[in-house]
């Protein structure tokens, strides 16, 4: 199969080069290769050793970067991905499955980040984030138990 054929109908349908899932989806040629070499999404070589791939890709290419922007690793965007069927466009009822799957971890995040929020405005007026009580650098002064001096230097 020629490049020129891969603008129009394959033997596996309509096939997109690695050129144009990049400018199709906003993302390097690069970002795609290691999506490719991480598991995300899949190609294959033509004869002519070209890398191409199926429409549906733009799809979990986009399921991957606001996946992304929320926070979830690639291993669990890895893992849901591998739910949905091989070989179709992911559809609206798939990703309100895998977004359920990411709820309970993001409100965490959320929480999290709250109660830094949170501290971080008790701690702003102290500066030196060494105090005994400072809930940032040393929660309950969990250091103190490893003995005196400094705990959090590099002994090299």
């Amino acid at each position: 199969m020629s490049l020129s054929q891969l603008d129009g109908e394959s033997e596996l349908g309509y096939e997109l080069t690695i050129g144009q899932v990049a400018k199709r989806s906003g993302v390097s040629v690069a970002t795609i290769r290691f999506y490719e070499a991480q598991g995300l999404i899949s190609g294959r070589r033509t004869e002519g050793n070209h890398r191409v791939f199926r429409r549906d890709v733009l799809r979990r290419v986009a399921l991957i970067k606001v996946a992304q922007r929320t926070g979830v690793g690639l291993a669990k965007i890895r893992e849901a991905l591998a739910t949905l069927p091989e070989g179709r466009v992911p559809t609206a009822a798939d990703w309100r499955k895998l977004s359920e799957s990411w709820r309970a971890e993001l409100d965490e995040r959320i929480k999290r980040l709250e109660r830094l929020r949170d501290q971080l405005d008790s701690c702003i007026g102290c500066g030196c984030l060494s105090l005994e009580d400072c809930p940032l650098r040393n929660p309950g002064d969990a250091l103190a138990r490893e003995g005196s001096g400094p705990r959090l230097l590099d002994p090299d």
